[in-house]
């Protein structure tokens, strides 16, 4: 079996994967919590961990895996974004949850194999609170249950912080019922209106830490194999799981951490004072889900991303060369290939290289381009979709790829009855007509190709334009 290399954020070192039993290979990533609209940095780690996802089936097979992706639904913001629409907490979370499912869907993401929810697993964060507290680990304070850093000597190495730096760095309105600037919250009241839970500390609700810690252990155990998000969530989040499971268990918490990096818009900070917050739904009414999902693969994950409209079109224009080399095979059947087998996946195997990646596809899209009989371009059209396939893009039809979103400005069939037209004006040699025809469809951003086997018809976006 192949290797896979990955970074570890625990430790900063690149190594060797392997699961603790082939037979259950276990990822846990944390998801968004839903009071609105994802935008395209909560995309990344979709993407990214959608693409290990693949990775993964491809080498242990896909029953073997268990992916799971939480669902925060009782937060802070949730609460404020339903008092300020006027709505029902469940509703909204419920609203935005469907969003986001649709919203990842076009980016192409696979469905995780479990999708666990803040609100159905307040009975395990009580029960881990109060192993916690009994274990010397937790304690009450000030109507709160907080977790006393000091009591576990490994807090800050995830994050490589050192709890002098914390306490240097805390804010001066520190509560003053912690024991230490450093505690975070396990429990809290609720204010009125608030949801809440009965618990032996009072009514109230969980801290968001606790969530992800609760969940992993009711669905995949007390270790698990890797724990990924984003680069931002290292440090508290991420570290303070580690605090609380570990704690709780005796054993290590996750063996791998994998953290993509941030994303920026046109070279800054996303802000909606600044103009710049884009929301995936709005992007995928004007590119399709693979022109974003290669743009955030572009570079490699652990990098920092600049999401830009010239980075749009890159990715569009290289979608475009693919999907053209297909659109020339359309006629030969795809044979089988495994993806394993092509450097596409070695590339993926390398810490999830993606940009390697995408540049073994248009070595692949070469060769299929490049081939002398039926039987070699079945063979390479067979490599080029199945190395698409665990990228997760070339999943169209090609005629569908060029020709998807004109039925926006004018129908299908409006357009195969105007090419109909000119190829009578041209077969009575009325040229004049035939010229205007193909002027008026170019108006309306429909080009035309004649070819041996009749004309073709595209977007005009999907035409290769100048620039790298």
């Amino acid at each position: 079996m192949k290797t896979l290399l990955l970074h570890n954020t625990l430790g900063g070192e690149t190594a060797p994967f392997a699961p603790a039993d082939p037979g259950r290979v276990t990822m846990y990533v944390c998801g968004p919590t839903v009071y609105n609209y994802v935008h395209i940095g909560n995309g990344r780690p979709v993407v990214v961990f959608d693409v290990l996802f693949r990775v993964l089936r491809a080498l242990y097979g896909p029953e073997h895996v268990v992916y799971a992706r939480n669902i925060t639904d009782v937060d802070d913001k949730i609460n404020q974004a339903a008092a300020a629409n006027d709505e029902d907490i469940g509703t909204l979370t419920a609203r935005f949850t469907e969003a986001f499912h649709e919203d990842v869907a076009r980016l192409g993401a696979l469905p995780p194999t479990l999708e666990p929810r803040a609100t159905a697993h307040v009975g395990e964060m009580i029960a881990m609170i109060e192993h916690l507290i009994a274990s010397g680990h937790a304690y009450v304070a000030g109507g709160h249950v907080l977790y006393d850093v000091r009591s576990f000597p490994g807090y800050g190495r995830l994050s490589r912080r050192s709890l002098d730096d914390m306490r240097a760095g805390a804010r001066v309105e520190v509560a003053d019922y912690k024991r230490d600037p450093a505690d975070f919250v396990l429990w809290k009241p609720s204010r009125p209106g608030e949801p809440a839970w009965d618990s032996p500390w009072g009514p109230g609700r969980p801290g968001w830490h606790l969530e992800c810690s609760a969940m992993t252990e009711a669905h995949l155990g007390d270790t698990i194999d890797i724990h990924g998000g984003g680069h931002d969530l290292v440090f508290p989040h991420h570290e303070n799981e580690i605090a609380q499971s570990c704690a709780a268990h005796g054993v290590e918490y996750a063996r791998f951490w994998v953290h993509n990096g941030h994303v920026t818009v046109d070279g800054e900070k996303m802000s909606k004072s600044l103009g710049n917050f884009r929301l995936l739904r709005d992007l995928l009414e004007v590119y399709p889900g693979e022109v974003l999902r290669l743009a955030l693969l572009a570079r490699h994950y652990r990098a920092p991303l600049n999401f830009s409209e010239r980075g749009l079109e890159q990715a569009r224009n290289s979608l475009n060369s693919l999907y053209r080399v297909l659109r020339e095979h359309a006629d030969v059947p795809a044979g089988t290939a495994d993806a394993r087998d092509s450097a596409v996946f070695d590339a993926l195997l390398d810490d999830l290289n993606t940009p390697g990646a995408i540049a073994g596809l248009h070595q692949l899209a070469d060769l299929l381009a490049a081939a002398h009989t039926p039987e070699e371009a079945a063979a390479r059209k067979a490599e080029l979709l199945a190395a698409g396939e665990v990228l997760g893009v070339l999943q169209q039809d090609p005629v569908d790829w060029f020709q998807a979103g004109a039925e926006d400005a004018v129908s299908a069939e409006w357009i195969e009855a105007r090419i109909a037209e000119r190829q009578a004006a041209r077969k009575a040699r009325d040229f004049q007509r035939s010229d205007a025809i193909r002027d008026e469809l170019a108006a309306a951003g429909i080009l035309l190709e004649d070819t041996p086997e009749g004309t073709r018809w595209q977007r005009a976006d999907t035409v290769p334009t100048d620039g790298p």
